[in-house]
């Protein structure tokens, strides 16, 4: 059995729970906070609001293997709370992205959970210990970033 990762992140935002809920719930806007080094291109078409059941398709870069694509479906969409993103089809084994917003002191909470395996068992695990690992909290890393600057302007 694959082994699965767990990368967990948080970070308050000084904005109001409305701002951050019509941000992340827009599928589109996911290019702003997605590094460029991803060479990260939405594929499908998607409305302007997202909905349990969603299918996205992607196309990420990836060094040494090229681009690939990533098909993942939005489910359990809470409104001005909580969505999941898990991956149909990808580089992962398993993904599981869990995103949640709330109201705090200071203004709103964004936090990421994300659960996933990597193929290809022993070598994969290299892979992941070499560069995967790496490579998604550097994501997130940008995120800490991008995130306010496209909230706040």
């Amino acid at each position: 059995m694959a082994k699965i990762h767990r990368i967990r992140k948080e970070q308050i935002i000084a904005t109001d729970l409305d701002t951050a809920w019509n941000f992340i719930r827009k599928p589109s806007n996911l290019n702003e906070i997605t590094p460029d080094t991803l060479d990260f291109t939405i594929m499908s078409q998607v409305p302007d609001v997202m909905f349990d059941g969603l299918l996205i398709e992607y196309r990420i870069g990836m060094p040494l293997i090229g681009h690939r694509p990533w098909l993942t479906e939005i489910k359990h969409v809470r409104d001005h709370h909580s969505f999941v993103d898990e991956q149909r089809i990808g580089p992962y084994k398993m993904w599981l992205h869990y995103h949640e917003i709330s109201e705090v002191e200071g203004g709103v909470q964004f936090r990421d959970e994300v659960h996933y395996s990597m193929y290809a068992g022993p070598i994969g695990e290299l892979v992941h210990a070499l560069y995967v690992r790496g490579q998604i909290e550097s994501i997130f890393n940008y995120r800490e970033t991008a995130l306010p600057k496209a909230l706040l302007g």
